[in-house]
């Protein structure tokens, strides 16, 4: 059954994923004489390099999050749609989903990644992840029920657990998380729990190669690792997870950790669409493009953002999958589809990489660009700028701003609240 979608006699782009590519793209889209279909499975954009922030109790929710029809709320020629893909009919043009098809002249996919639990179900099962504002707000809940917990048992050994945690990954996800609850450990926990010995408490971060924030240099690295150990985390490298059973996790040739907590922050891996050829996918799930963003073998499919693999020079296993190359891609496929509409060539992609930012915690930040590294708190104040201003709506950008900047002068927040859904009577 169709979507109920109005028909024009304009040419129709789809665009899957409402991310940091898909929104830029339909940003642009619809200045132009072009009808622009836009499919996701939430009604709002979310912003992922903050979601740490929501479940460290630093921002809630609302503040990252962005309704889609209150960005394209003037736009006529933009139809918004909740929907999870489900498989792609090339040969008729048409998109399935949950709810329905579509049709398409163009279709873009841009359907980002999930977390890669690289095959482990127990960790599956019992880790939680970062990949949505509503799993991070399961964290947030998760960390503050277990201190809760903590109050009322006896058994010092399951009282230890409960004030454990640990977290796998430790690029830019991994440290900011580790850092930002250290900083909790030591400036708001103590106050809200104080029949608790936060002492005790330890928070592991765990990487399975040979050292942290593996994108940026060796130098950053390092200053990473003695941020961190500044804030008396432990840092444990080449420690390869195996396993999770809810209370130990279990690390290759090494003592098991105790910790009813495992936050997973490593690697990410994109989902298949079906009805795309076997041949199109690299060997992590992402789907082969040329230097157009064109899905390689398909006229009028396109791929960008992290599932996008288009390798060339210098990218032999395709770009970063970070927000700034979705970003790129989608500016210029915007301006791409106005040449194929008009039979213009085409423009070909080229990264240009801006440079790398990661925060440890307060006034402890790495920024590397082409030409200077900087670190401490300069490099925290460009961290803050750069993200202030990549957030969407200037209501949300105060609301954050004012937010750190009274956490910055007081020490804490008051959003430690448990939020659980209501059982419903069956």
């Amino acid at each position: 059954m169709p979507i109920n979608i109005p028909e024009t006699d304009k040419k129709r782009v789809v665009i899957a994923g409402a991310g940091f590519a898909g929104l830029t793209l339909a940003r642009k889209l619809i200045k132009l004489d072009l009808e622009v279909v836009l499919l996701d499975r939430n009604n709002y954009h979310q912003f992922q390099p903050l979601f740490y922030q929501v479940a460290t109790a630093g921002l809630e929710p609302s503040a990252i999050s962005f309704p889609l029809r209150k960005i394209f709320q003037k736009v006529k020629n933009i139809h918004i749609r909740m929907a999870e893909v489900q498989s792609i009919d090339s040969a008729n043009k048409k998109v399935m989903t949950d709810i329905g098809y579509v049709w398409y002249d163009y279709l873009v996919i841009a359907m980002g990644a999930e977390t890669n639990f690289f095959g482990m179900k127990h960790v599956m099962e019992k880790a939680v992840s970062m990949k949505s504002v509503a799993e991070a707000l399961y964290l947030r809940n998760r960390i503050l029920e277990n201190y809760e917990a903590s109050l009322i048992t006896r058994d010092q050994q399951e009282k230890q657990g409960l004030l454990n945690i640990a977290i796998v990954g430790g690029g830019p996800t991994g440290a900011e998380v580790a850092g930002a609850l250290a900083e909790m450990r030591k400036y708001v926990l103590p106050k809200d729990y104080p029949e608790l010995n936060f002492d005790t408490m330890k928070i592991y971060l765990l990487e399975a190669g040979p050292r942290l924030l593996n994108a940026m240099s060796e130098k950053s690295s390092r200053q990473a690792l003695e941020y961190l150990k500044k804030l008396k985390v432990e840092v444990m490298t080449n420690s390869i997870v195996t396993d999770y059973d809810g209370n130990y996790v279990t690390i290759k040739d090494q003592p098991p950790i105790h910790s009813k907590t495992l936050i997973w922050a490593s690697g990410i891996i994109c989902n298949r669409v079906p009805g795309l050829e076997e041949v199109v996918y690299d060997k992590r799930n992402r789907i082969k493009v040329d230097q157009h963003n064109r899905v390689i073998g398909y006229e009028n499919i396109f791929a960008i953002g992290d599932i996008a693999s288009m390798q060339m020079e210098g990218f032999p296993d395709g770009h970063p999958q970070v927000a700034p190359v979705g970003i790129q891609q989608a500016k210029l496929l915007s301006l791409n589809l106005i040449s194929l509409l008009g039979n213009k060539p085409l423009k070909p992609f080229r990264y240009i990489d801006k440079g790398s930012l990661a925060t440890i915690g307060r006034n402890l930040a790495i920024a590397e660009f082409s030409f200077i590294r900087l670190k401490g708190f300069i490099a925290w104040i460009i961290w803050m700028f750069v993200h202030l201003m990549s957030i969407v709506g200037v209501k949300n950008r105060m609301f954050i701003f004012l937010n750190w900047l009274w956490n910055y002068m007081t020490y804490d927040q008051s959003l430690r609240l448990i939020i659980r859904q209501k059982a419903r009577n069956k």
